[in-house]
């Protein structure tokens, strides 16, 4: 369809930009004196209205012969030709209307004005409709690219997302492995423990957000599985506002945190440490931080791990320079602090 047509307001303000155009015309005719200002406006006003319309059929002209390099001869001869073809066709209904005014003999001595008139103003057109193509071309080209990159991103999260539940089932096997013939009624509670895991993320993957009350349940259960492995020496702490917990989060966030602070913290220790979950709402958004112990003399594991790097990426995939992650390394303590941006909130 037409752009002009898409739409009352734009057609409205296209035939306001020919009140001028007609007012010129009139002035150009009544300047002779052969027509008086009634005789000129009865002529000019109907003409002015059915040109309008048939200057809209540039468009299709302007499409058919686009603006190539390659093809400006062909451009300049389509648009001189439909020029004149819809130039004499106007002058031919003006002449059928002065007739039926009886003003024909009047009206023949400015064919050749309004002819000229009809042209320039269809090329007028021509070169308007040229600039709305351009900009249409432009703004489907930004959709295309925004489209691009929304996919990408969304490629992306995904490929992110598929990396986490393979690489905790793989530690909670290993686990299971380790506890079988030694404590096999511990691995088959562990078993136990990350079947409910695992059924609680079935699916998440293909949310894009959940309440964190969903998100802060799903790292309980996957710490009630290392709990069997640690015993006592995994103690969690929770510091959570009430607030928080209607608030919209990625899901899968905060799991790779806290398998973090249990594969890079609480194993490196011989007597165990406390993991302390602290999340609360800041600057419209929800603030969380997950902090755990850990022995500073142990060699630095945490940059093979694709935990912080993972939630890094997606924050930065969804939420751009909006959201924040940052690392605080302190006295036997390591603390990761995340900023989630505010969004509309998920009904529990």
């Amino acid at each position: 369809m037409h752009p002009l047509l898409a739409g009352k307001d734009r057609l409205g303000l296209y035939l306001l930009a020919w009140v001028p155009l007609a007012a010129l015309l009139a002035r150009m005719l009544a300047a002779g004196g052969e027509l008086s200002w009634s005789e000129t406006l009865s002529i000019v006003l109907p003409l002015a209205a059915i040109y309008a319309f048939v200057c809209l059929s540039a468009w299709y002209v302007c499409r058919f012969v686009p603006i190539r390099p390659a093809g400006i001869p062909r451009l300049l001869l389509a648009n001189l030709a439909a020029a004149a073809l819809s130039s004499g066709l106007w002058v031919m209904a003006g002449r059928a209307l002065a007739a039926a005014l009886g003003l024909e003999a009047k009206y023949a001595r400015h064919v050749s004005t309004l002819f000229g008139m009809g042209a320039l103003l269809y090329l007028l057109s021509a070169a308007f409709h040229y600039l709305l193509l351009a900009v249409e071309a432009s703004r489907e080209a930004r959709a295309r690219e925004a489209e691009a990159r929304i996919l990408a991103r969304d490629a992306e999260l995904r490929a992110l997302k598929a990396q986490i539940n393979p690489h905790f089932l793989f530690n909670s096997l290993h686990s299971i492995a380790a506890l079988a013939a030694a404590q096999p009624g511990r691995a088959r509670e562990m078993c136990a423990l990350l079947s409910d895991f695992l059924r609680a993320s079935l699916g998440l993957g293909e949310r894009e957000s959940i309440p964190f009350a969903e998100e802060l349940a799903l790292a309980n259960r996957f710490l009630a599985v290392e709990q069997v492995r640690f015993g006592s020496r995994l103690r969690v702490e929770e510091r959570v506002e009430e607030d928080t917990k209607d608030c919209p989060v990625p899901p899968l966030l905060l799991q790779p945190l806290v398998e973090n602070a249990v594969l890079h913290g609480i194993a490196t220790l011989v007597e165990g440490g406390a993991i302390v979950i602290e999340a609360r709402r800041l600057d419209g958004g929800v603030w969380i931080a997950v902090e755990n112990t850990f022995d500073e003399s142990a060699p630095a594991r945490r940059a093979n791990g694709v935990g912080l790097a993972n939630v890094r990426r997606r924050l930065e995939a969804r939420y751009g320079t909006a959201a924040r992650l940052d690392v605080r390394i302190s006295g036997g303590l390591y603390r990761v602090e995340l900023l989630v941006p505010a969004e509309a909130e998920v009904p529990r």
